[in-house]
């Protein structure tokens, strides 16, 4: 489990459990209980989780409180708590339903083959304005067959990620795989909501099959990179491909070019130069990528430099999405003078800016400037997967052949993979 960031407040247990004992009136803000429940998942002792229940059978219906309490709930499935079992499925029942939501959540992190409190769950789908696509995905996850007559019921959904959540869960229970096109279809869709969701429906499927179009479905990278490593990584355990089999798909989506996607989006007419870069801020990549495609196009290109320059002063260097846009761009264009920006991006530690790193990598490369090889191979010994293997690509690119010799020693499978191939 990823948890870079689970510790963000800075909070040890102790501090965390006696501000949860503080009362209200007495927090310096309303966020603070919800802040030490969300943080006691960097304690797996009894003293937390005991904490974390007492604050689930906390009754009291004030606002901040309901939301402390869904915390509570997802910090327990985190902490895959099974003693909390008895506290939480009467959450099953309750008014609000994203606290159901959290609470079915839960029990699917925890695990269980109790089949009164399957039942319970599958009886959810009949219960109206409920979160289908989590209980959904519990099920499955659960391995409950009992429950594929109800989920039937979703597969022609309005909401495409529930319908995606469906359709992939009744293969999964059912075995016959033969409507998982249509989970595949979504990651074509004008919904980037359905694009994402399409993919996590794969990666429950273990439909390793769909690699290829996982890898050029316009949305974050982070959500391709996750789906195909996850995929990927079981096939290869189980005999089913080889690294060879993946390793283009891979490179398809650390090197990350517009190009290289199935784009969904298209423009009526010629955007205007600010309006382009304005897209680089959208929270659907697949409008960021268009806008990639079409400033790495335009006509003067010495134009698109400089406007770039004058919106990461602005605000890009400070949003995560653009920051990463603006980044690549900058090596595809080979803009010889953002050297020293480039490499601050590959050295940003900020949890938020981890792709923007990878992306610094690529862009360095591009640019083809040889004082970026020692930072590359430096990049070799982080924890990051994408940043390493976005080294290993910038370095082949710069002629430089010594760091397979780092990247053969790697930790990580595909890592070590990518290094001898």
């Amino acid at each position: 489990m990823d948890k870079r960031f689970f510790n963000m407040f800075g909070l040890t247990e102790d501090r965390a459990i006696a501000l949860l004992c503080t009362p209200k009136e007495q927090l310096a803000a309303p966020t603070e209980h919800y802040v030490a429940v969300a943080h006691l998942i960097n304690f797996p002792t009894e003293r937390s989780i005991n904490a974390l229940i007492k604050v689930v059978e906390n009754p009291a219906t004030e606002l901040y409180d309901r939301i402390t309490r869904r915390k509570a709930l997802e910090s327990l499935g985190r902490l895959q708590a099974k003693q909390a079992l008895p506290v939480i499925r009467p959450c099953l029942d309750d008014e609000d339903c994203y606290t159901v939501e959290n609470a079915v959540w839960a029990i699917g992190e925890i695990g269980t083959a109790d089949e009164q409190i399957l039942t319970e769950i599958t009886q959810l789908l009949e219960r109206p304005n409920q979160s289908y696509r989590t209980i959904i995905q519990t099920l499955a996850k659960l391995n409950y067959p009992p429950a594929v007559g109800e989920i039937k019921k979703f597969v022609e959904a309005d909401d495409e990620p529930i319908a995606s959540a469906a359709i992939a869960s009744i293969c999964r229970l059912t075995g016959d795989y033969s409507q998982i096109g249509q989970v595949v279809e979504f990651l074509q869709h004008s919904n980037v909501n359905a694009r994402r969701a399409a993919i996590q429906d794969l990666i429950d499927a273990a439909y390793d099959r769909a690699i290829p179009e996982i890898s050029r479905c316009p949305v974050s990278l982070v959500f391709r990179l996750r789906g195909i490593r996850l995929l990927a990584t079981a096939a290869i355990k189980a005999e089913k491909i080889k690294f060879i089999d993946i390793e283009p798909h891979l490179d398809r989506v650390i090197l990350d070019h517009p190009n290289d996607l199935e784009l969904v989006h298209e423009y009526d007419q010629k955007p205007s130069l600010d309006f382009a870069i304005g897209e680089l801020y959208h929270t659907d990549f697949g409008r960021c990528y268009l806008a990639s495609k079409t400033l790495l196009e335009w006509e003067p290109q010495a134009e698109v430099p400089p406007a770039l320059l004058n919106s990461w002063e602005k605000e890009a260097h400070n949003d995560y999405g653009a920051h990463y846009h603006v980044v690549k761009l900058l090596g595809w264009l080979k803009y010889a003078p953002a050297y020293d920006l480039l490499v601050e991006a590959l050295h940003n530690t900020s949890p938020q800016f981890q792709k923007s790193r990878a992306g610094a990598a690529i862009a360095l490369g591009n640019l083809g400037d040889e004082r970026a090889i020692p930072l590359l191979k430096d990049a070799l010994t982080s924890q990051i997967f994408d940043l390493k293997y976005a080294s290993l690509l910038a370095l082949e690119q710069l002629g430089d052949a010594t760091g397979r010799e780092i990247a053969a020693h790697d930790a990580d499978d595909l890592i070590r993979a990518k290094a001898i191939s």
